[in-house]
C-alpha cells in the first residue's frame, strides 16, 4: 500500500478527506474514467448552488454514463473469464463439456447419480475469479439441500454427472451461472469457481397416511 501525501488532519478536515477517499476508491474499483478537474468543478458548483446543467440533463448524462460503465464492466469480466477457461482446459485433470462447463474430479464417489427430479445435499464453497468468496456452506457449518434443477445451469449439469460421495471443482462460464445480470454478491458477466461435495440424495417425503373410516 503506497503512502498518501502527508496532511495535517484535524477533527474538522478528516471527514472531508475520508469522504473524498471513499468516493475515489469506488471510482477506481469500477474502472471509472473521469476528468478530475471537471469533477472537482462540478463538486464545487454543487456545494455553491451553481449549475450549468438542468436536472434532466444531469439525469440523462449520468444514466448514459452508468450504462456505459456497466457494459465496460461486463466486457471486462467476460474476457477475463474466457481467458481463464481457455488456459484452464489445458490443465491435467480438467474436463470441458459441450456447454463450456469445466470440472475436475477431486474425489470419485460410488453412490447413485442424481436425476432432474431429485433433491440433493451438498457442501460447497463459491469464489469469483479473483478468489473472493461469495458463499460457503462450510462456513455456515451445515450442508445445503436443493432440487437439482433449482440451481444455476452449471450446477445442474454437473450434479447429474456426480455420483454421491464425489467432490469436484467446477469452473462455470457466466452464461451457465448468473449471466449479465449477476446478483448482489456477484458482478454481471462473472465466471464462477466452486468446490462442491455431493453428500446425499434426499429421499422423497413419505405420502400421508389415508384417513381411517
Amino acid at each position: 500500500m503506497s503512502a498518501a501525501d502527508p496532511a495535517p488532519y484535524t477533527e474538522g478536515n478528516k471527514p472531508s478527506y475520508a469522504l473524498g477517499l471513499n468516493i475515489g476508491k469506488q471510482l477506481k474499483q469500477n474502472d471509472a474514467e473521469i476528468d478530475i478537474d471537471t469533477y472537482l468543478r462540478g463538486l464545487k458548483d454543487g456545494l455553491a448552488g451553481r449549475t450549468n446543467l438542468t436536472d434532466e440533463e444531469i439525469r440523462s448524462t449520468l444514466t448514459t454514463w452508468q450504462q456505459g460503465m456497466r457494459t465496460k464492466g461486463l466486457d471486462k469480466k467476460k474476457k477475463e473469464g474466457e481467458a481463464f477457461l481457455s488456459a484452464n482446459k489445458k490443465k491435467e485433470g480438467v474436463t470441458t463439456t459441450a456447454s463450456g462447463l469445466q470440472y475436475k474430479v477431486l474425489t470419485k464417489g460410488t453412490g447413485k447419480l442424481p436425476t432432474t427430479n431429485d433433491t440433493v445435499v451438498c457442501h460447497y464453497r463459491g469464489t469469483l475469479l479473483d478468489g473472493t468468496e461469495f458463499d460457503s456452506s462450510y462456513k455456515r457449518g451445515e450442508p445445503a439441500s436443493f432440487p437439482v434443477t433449482g440451481v444455476i445451469k452449471g450446477w445442474t449439469e454437473a450434479l447429474k454427472m456426480m455420483p454421491v460421495g464425489s467432490k469436484w471443482q467446477l469452473f462455470i462460464p457466466s452464461d451457465l451461472a448468473y449471466g449479465d445480470r449477476g446478483n448482489p454478491r456477484i458482478p454481471g458477466g462473472s465466471m464462477l469457481q466452486f468446490d462442491i461435495e455431493l453428500l446425499d440424495i434426499k429421499k422423497p417425503d413419505a405420502p400421508a397416511a389415508a384417513p381411517k373410516p
